[in-house]
């Protein structure tokens, strides 16, 4: 199964849309598509109009301390499946503290779930022990970062994570590709930010940029992704164009 860990340490950069948006657009692809929500904040799971109470059913965390089989958590329904996330999930750390081999512990729990074809991991914004499991089971990496100049920084420290992940847990971790966001080619500085991306990390960037759109901040409100809210949007064009360019494009070296 192709797992992509949807990543960045900074919060705010459209983690949680791009998984939602992606998962969506793949599955509208033919692809069957898993989410998996590894954030205790759980915005991907309360996005698609799901209950995020740690009382209600289980999920992940239940999944990964072995309280639940994970088949019994995962949620069906029209487009991608779902493995939730809870707030339950911020004392993950402490609960597997000891356990041997917990950075595998995301990946076995997918081991469990087969006859998927993509799994999408949103992260927290942070490079805890979820994000470091979330990468321990990812055949590739996304990295979504706003068009700053700060973001180039941040960036460089997160190839840096990838590249200490693939050296010492999982040597078959790739790189998808960088998707910018919160785009606006009408900007000097977005343009300029795009122009230095490509310069210094060729071959890197998607063609696809998720614009400034409404319609995104809007869709998570109603539990839908941005092609049942808004077919029509700029939101959908970006993530459609998105899919297709994961879907057909290859994973690169970690640079």
């Amino acid at each position: 199964m192709r797992t992509l860990a949807v990543i960045n340490q900074k919060g705010g950069v459209g983690k949680t849309t791009t998984t939602h948006n992606l998962g969506a657009g793949l599955a509208r692809r033919g692809l069957r598509v898993l989410l998996v929500d590894a954030d205790p904040q759980a915005h991907l799971t309360t996005a698609m109009g799901q209950d995020a109470s740690a009382q209600k059913g289980g999920g992940l965390f239940e999944a990964l301390t072995g309280e639940a089989a994970p088949l019994d958590v995962v949620r069906t329904g029209v487009g991608p499946d779902l493995l939730p996330g809870s707030l339950a999930l911020a004392g993950i750390e402490s609960r597997l503290s000891g356990t041997p081999g917990r950075e595998a512990l995301v990946r076995r729990v997918l081991e469990k779930l087969p006859g998927y074809d993509v799994a999408v991991i949103d992260c927290p914004p942070n490079l805890g022990l979820l994000t470091v499991c979330a990468l321990g089971a990812a055949t590739e990496a996304l990295a979504p970062m706003q068009a700053e100049f700060l973001a180039l920084t941040g960036l460089a420290a997160l190839l840096d994570t990838l590249r200490a992940v693939r050296s010492r847990i999982n040597p078959e971790l790739a790189l998808a590709g960088i998707l910018l966001t919160r785009f606006d080619a009408r900007r000097r500085l977005g343009r300029e930010v795009a122009a230095r991306l490509d310069e210094h990390f060729p071959g890197l960037a998607y063609a696809a940029r998720i614009r400034e759109n409404v319609a995104l901040a809007e869709a998570p409100g109603f539990g839908q992704d941005i092609f049942t809210y808004a077919p029509g949007s700029r939101g959908a064009a970006d993530y459609a164009a998105l899919a297709a360019e994961v879907a057909e494009r290859a994973p690169r070296p970690i640079p």
